[in-house]
């Protein structure tokens, strides 16, 4: 098969193009360019697509003999994931830019300009299973990736490659070791790569500038401070709140919830983050193809890393509702919850959360 291999400059995708190669596919590899001022992004182990991760790509490809290229989705990545995360932020809501970037550009613009070039894969070097066509989770549990590939369509997996599914994290970096691969040590990246100092909220308020407004508790509906953007909080905040006073039994305070309107925050006990039923009406998408049989058991997960909790799921005026097994905390309109089967081993959609209690 002709495939393209989606370089990102860091150990995984360098194994996952190796592999390809050693299974006999025509590979190509390609690295996105996603700023058109690299120098916006960040450095090092704190991001990815940087010119530093171009440019490691490269000689990782030499190392292969295999053609390699750069892309410039900078316009699409600024429109679908830069404008997109400051539009959620601004309503209230708490978007996940990496996963919207796997839905947009890794797996939707990237792959369209492949098929459209001939390809007929593109190989990736995320950690998970794809099996009959149906996502698993990976071998390396704390490296799993399906959450964030949930949003993927049968259509879109039909045309994947995951060749890192069967390998833990200590296993690709031998494995790039063995080969001589300059980046079998390169730390991973994290955080978000378009925020250059890792201060999220200090980009809101550059991007969005100052919004005063209240920051009120939700028991007595005192005012307890002033905050300079509403957009700077998350649900379950603990630090940073700027209350002028402390609880009166001497608890910490949670963000409890965001209204953009008012520009109100308000604040509460940990009690009142925690929630036993979410609705997901938005972004529905079945991975497996086709939609399942409501009511079921399942596994739900609303985070990247961690957040999972048994429960079941149904359809209720279109939206996905789940009634959790046990409680859970941090829930926020905006976040992506993801359905596992009953055993938490393959994905069987993803949806937008648009409320909980």
């Amino acid at each position: 098969m002709k495939v393209l291999a989606a370089m990102s400059g860091g150990v995984d995708s360098a194994v996952a193009a190796a592999l390809a190669v050693d299974a006999g596919h025509e590979v190509t590899g390609v690295h996105l360019a996603l700023s058109r001022q690299p120098g916006t992004l960040r450095t090092g182990s704190r991001g990815c697509c940087t010119v530093e991760d171009a440019l490691d790509a490269r000689r990782v490809a030499d190392l292969l003999g295999i053609p390699y290229y750069v892309w410039d989705f900078s316009e699409e990545f600024a429109q679908d994931v830069v404008a997109d995360f400051l539009a959620e932020y601004q309503a209230g809501r708490t978007p996940n830019p990496c996963l919207r970037c796997n839905e947009t550009i890794k797996f939707a613009a990237l792959l369209d300009r492949a098929i459209s070039l001939g390809f007929d894969a593109v190989a990736t070097g995320h950690h998970v299973k794809l099996a009959d066509g149906i996502l698993h989770r990976s071998v390396d549990e704390g490296k799993d990736q399906s959450y964030v590939l949930a949003v993927l369509t049968a259509e879109q997996l039909s045309h994947t490659m995951f060749p890192l599914g069967e390998m833990t994290k200590t296993q690709v970096r031998a494995e790039a070791a063995r080969r001589g691969f300059a980046v079998a040590a390169k730390p991973d990246s994290y955080d978000i790569c378009f925020i250059p100092e890792g201060d999220t909220q200090a980009y809101l308020a550059e991007k969005l500038g100052e919004r005063p407004g209240p920051i009120v508790d939700a028991e007595t509906g005192e005012q307890l401070g002033e905050h300079t953007g509403y957009f700077g909080y998350t649900i379950g905040q603990r630090k940073g709140l700027g209350l002028q006073r402390p609880a009166a039994d001497g608890k910490p305070r949670y963000v409890l919830g965001i209204e953009p309107v008012s520009g109100t925050v308000t604040v509460g006990p940990a009690a009142g983050l925690q929630v036993t039923e979410i609705t997901a009406a938005h972004r529905i998408v079945y991975s497996t193809g086709k939609q399942p049989r409501f009511p079921m058991r399942t596994v739900a997960q609303v985070r990247a890393h961690g957040g999972t909790v048994g429960g079941t799921a149904d359809l209720v005026d279109g939206a996905i509702r789940i009634d959790l097994d046990a409680p859970i905390s941090g829930i926020a309109p905006g976040q992506t919850v993801v359905l596992y089967d009953a055993d938490d081993e393959y994905v069987i959609g993803a949806a937008t959360i648009t409320g909980s209690r």
